[in-house]
Formats: structure tokens, C-alpha cells, sequence
């Protein structure tokens, strides 16, 4: 076990991006799993009634190694050759910048392909989108601009997805909440 742990260090070193797949291969299911138990499903009621819904962990555990990890690896990548001096005034404009780019386009995809392996329609994808992303990000902007100022001026580059991932546990709860929240009084779009 030890040898496999330390092949594993070795690789995530060499491979920082391989390291956020697996943190949110890892965060993303327990935050849906952390989310549907505030949604009234407990371990007690599992074990008898099986009430966990283990696929819509699945789809977020995909999603969040093989889409989100990627594309926030990339974001921090790209960010921080822009803008390479590590600074509260750089942290500031990175995490502006993010919350302009980023973030809508993050928030679409993941209510989008999360509708789609939901096995949902494209109809269903869209409205789905158009109904949940703008009050996600009302929510965003009060509260990732904060974090990620803390992660672009504090945080060494190499340890930035992974503070995020961590952060993003609870907002993954949040999204969790989001995605399974049925807006009744939103009708779908008409195209």
C-alpha cells in the first residue's frame, strides 16, 4: 500500500493536473452525497430503503475529475501566464477576470452536460440553463471573488486547484442543491 501511495505522489507531482482529477473525482459525489442527506436521505434510511440515488454521485464524480478538473487546471494555467506576479492586485484582477469568463461559461456547462447525463433532452438541457444559471450566479458573485482572490495572492501556483477543490466542496453542495431543484413556476423554453 505504501509503494502504490508513493507511486501515486510521484505521479501527481509530476502531473499536477492528475492530482485535481482525483481530488474532484473524490469532492464532487460527496458533495452530492452531502446534499441529498440535507435533502432528507440519511445512511439509516439507505441501508433500509436503498435511498441514495448512486448514479447522480457517478455523474458528479465524472463531471467534476473529467470536465471541471481539466478546464480549472487550464483556467489557473492560463491566468497565471497573464498575469504571473503573485499579488493582492493580480489576485484581485484574476479573480474579476474569472468571475467575467469563467464562471458563466463553468455554470453552463455543468447545468447543461449534467442534463445530458441525466440523459435528458437537448430542449430539457437548455431550459434547464437558462432557468438555473443566472440565480447560481447571483449566488457566485458574492462569494467566489473572495476565495479566489485568497487562492491567486496566497496560495503557491501548484497547490491553487487543490485549495479550490476543497473550497468547492461546499459550493458543490450548493450546486448539488441547485441541480435538483425543480423551479415549477419556470416554464420551459419554447424554441
Amino acid at each position: 500500500m505504501t509503494t502504490l501511495f508513493s507511486k501515486f505522489k510521484v505521479l501527481a507531482t509530476k502531473y499536477p493536473m492528475v492530482r485535481g482529477m482525483v481530488s474532484y473525482s473524490l469532492i464532487w459525489p460527496t458533495s452530492s452525497i452531502i446534499q441529498q442527506t440535507i435533502e432528507g436521505k440519511s445512511w439509516v434510511t439507505y441501508l433500509f430503503t436503498g435511498s441514495y440515488d448512486w448514479w447522480r454521485c457517478l455523474r458528479f464524480s465524472l463531471y467534476g475529475g473529467f470536465f471541471v478538473a481539466p478546464t480549472l487546471y487550464g483556467w489557473v494555467r492560463l491566468s497565471s501566464a497573464m498575469w504571473p506576479v503573485t499579488s493582492f492586485r493580480t489576485g484581485v484582477i484574476k479573480a474579476a477576470v474569472e468571475q467575467i469568463s469563467y464562471t458563466p461559461a463553468a455554470m453552463t456547462c455543468f447545468f447543461f452536460i449534467m442534463s445530458l447525463l441525466e440523459m435528458k433532452t437537448l430542449r430539457e438541457a437548455f431550459a434547464e440553463v437558462a432557468n438555473k444559471v443566472p440565480p447560481t450566479y447571483k449566488v457566485a458573485v458574492c462569494v467566489w471573488p473572495f476565495l479566489a482572490t485568497i487562492n491567486f495572492s496566497l496560495i503557491p501556483e501548484r497547490n491553487r486547484v487543490p485549495f479550490i477543490s476543497m473550497c468547492s466542496l461546499l459550493w458543490t453542495i450548493f450546486l448539488a442543491y441547485m441541480k435538483h431543484l425543480e423551479k415549477e413556476e419556470d416554464p420551459p423554453i419554447k424554441t
